[in-house]
């Protein structure tokens, strides 16, 4: 492959990053004129129909996480880089039958107006609002640095300067345009990132007569059979497992995704929208597997982790090996609204956790006009927009992939059991619920600090990188030594003898390796569980015949949606 200009400034990509964002901001300045009500900032009028708000959700959910890191995971790792497909994607389904039609027909703005629909509201918004803000900021912290780092990569532009703009777009989106703006940022860049993505997969699919078997072929020849095996990141299959409960489960607890329901006129139109998500998603996914496939075949491993240890350049690099300059100017821009359209509709759930359930719901004890709220929410944009661009510069450098599978862990924990259990069980109550979101909000958090992720990966770090340092100096010398035998012709037995050397060495060295309080990388498997064993026990021992008796009007509203707004 010839010299990438990954990391340069070039006039191509600065013309796509720049069409996008004159025609967002002046979709912004539409949607301005169209924003003055709570129910138009939140919700956008409730006037996006099944098919956009199903593009949005897709938009608002194919985060730059989901196309780079996928594509990268698979063309480093191989296999075990779908297990992130497959969790995103089953997750959907759960949402479709299970969670949008009550959501619609029973909520406002924020999915707290769910779990508070029957039992004490005070209590249940302070705790959802802390669940939502929580997810949410992890999921914040994650994607500018993310942003700061790919734009970095891609333009050429120093990180703060590059966290500053996503901030001050991501803001001006929110601040003027609302739900309507953010909506149709995420539309257009769904429409960009699907396009972007299928013109890629079928260049790379020509090189291999569109044959499948053939690209996986020339994959398996190149690093191996185990390429195409599980194990390559994922050997524990409880750490899998937990790990597919988060992602999965945690989808249907994302606060920003579940606040897309409110933008349609009613039900029937919040299943649509699934559908049509969940359709645009799988197809997504299947995009990125491909892409990651190609790159390691077509790029190489090499090349690819040179540019980016995580891998996370797979997908722009394959663009300019297939496409050249042009096409690499085309999907950088398209990376950059892929964490536009994330971060605006992140900020906007946060303001709306922050204004809607903190400020009314607690603070005002629901009683409060319109403009104020609104006027709320926007100083709550503002707030969480300088705050984001803020850690964003604070976390320069870190490894923060695991906020990721935080915001994922503690949506499953603190956010989904409650929704779930509020909408379908008559026995749940008050102290049930917060003693459910405050028990899977503290151990995800916990249990994630003490886990691999972060007490090796991020506090142990050094340590880890020099043990691992030593490993791979061992395998080198050895490997030289058993070359040397065999070119030698030595007696078989001597080699064998290296290669248990080889092994015991690397024991002794792996011992030293700093170990974690918490086994599992993602503690959505004991969380959630504690959440939902909490959330039980609690309100069977704290009955609340008031909130059984709503129990029947609640759910005549969620399946019929009498009264629904």
């Amino acid at each position: 492959m010839a010299q990438s200009i990954i990391g340069q400034v070039h006039p191509v990509s600065i013309t796509f990053f720049l069409l996008f964002v004159v025609s967002t901001l002046g979709i912004t300045y539409w949607a301005a004129k169209r924003t003055r009500t709570t129910k138009e900032f939140y919700a956008a009028g409730r006037s996006i129909t099944g098919f956009q708000n199903g593009l949005a959700l897709a938009g608002d959910y194919m985060s730059a996480a989901s196309f780079l890191g996928i594509a990268g995971l698979v063309s480093t790792k191989g296999y075990d880089g779908l297990i992130y497909s497959v969790g995103w994607l089953v997750g959907w389904p759960i949402i479709m039958f299970l969670i949008a039609e009550p959501l619609r027909n029973l909520g406002k703005y924020t999915f707290a107006d769910v779990v508070a629909f029957r039992l004490k509201r005070m209590p249940i918004r302070t705790s959802a609002a802390a669940g939502s803000l929580v997810t949410v900021l992890f999921y914040l912290i994650a994607q500018m640095v993310g942003a700061g780092t790919l734009i970095k990569l891609m333009f050429g532009l120093p990180y703060e300067w590059a966290i500053i703009i996503v901030g001050c777009l991501m803001i001006a989106y929110v601040l003027f345009g609302g739900m309507l703006a953010t909506t149709w940022v995420q539309i257009i860049k769904a429409v960009l990132l699907l396009g972007g993505a299928t013109l890629l997969v079928i260049m790379t699919l020509s090189k291999f007569g569109f044959n499948y078997g053939a690209l996986f072929g020339t994959a398996a020849e190149k690093y191996g059979p185990e390429f195409l095996q599980p194990g390559g990141l994922i050997t524990s299959p409880i750490d899998a497992f937990s790990l597919g409960l988060a992602l999965m489960f945690g989808t249907a607890g994302l606060p920003h995704i579940l606040m897309r329901f409110y933008t349609v006129p009613d039900a029937k139109e919040a299943r649509k929208s699934v559908f049509y998500a969940t359709g645009f998603i799988g197809y997504f996914y299947i995009l990125t597997v491909t892409i990651g496939f190609g790159a390691a075949v077509i790029v190489g491993k090499k090349v690819i982790m040179a540019i980016d240890k995580g891998g996370n350049m797979a997908a722009p690099l394959l663009a300019e090996a297939l496409g050249g300059h042009v096409f690499l100017g085309f999907l950088a821009a398209v990376a950059f609204a892929t964490i536009l359209a994330v971060v605006a509709g992140l900020t906007l759930a946060g303001a709306s956790a922050l204004s809607h359930d903190l400020y009314v719901g607690v603070i005002r004890r629901g009683q409060s006009n319109e403009n104020d709220e609104v006027k709320v929410a926007k100083l709550a944009t503002i707030g969480l927009g300088v705050s984001a661009m803020l850690l964003g510069i604070l976390f320069k450098g870190q490894n923060v992939a695991f906020m990721v599978g935080l915001a994922f862990a503690v949506a499953a924990s603190a956010n989904f059991p409650a929704l779930v259990m509020s909408i379908m069980w008559k026995n749940f109550s008050t102290k049930g619920a917060v003693a459910s979101i405050w028990t899977g909000l503290i151990l995800a958090t916990g249990l994630i600090i003490i886990s691999p992720t972060v007490w090796v990966d991020v506090f142990h770090s050094k340590e880890k990188a020099a043990i691992e340092k030593q490993i791979t100096e061992s395998e080198t010398q050895s490997k030289a030594k058993v070359e040397e035998l065999e070119k030698a012709a030595a007696d078989p037995k001597a080699i064998s003898e290296e290669k248990a050397q080889l092994d015991a060495k690397k024991k002794e060295i792996s011992a030293q390796m700093p170990k974690a309080l918490f086994p599992l990388k993602n503690p959505g498997l004991i969380s959630m569980g504690a959440a939902f064993l909490t959330g039980i026990l609690v309100s069977l021992m704290s009955r609340e015949p008031e909130a059984q008796e709503k129990f029947e009007k609640e759910k005549l509203r969620a399946y019929i949606g009498i009264g629904a707004e």
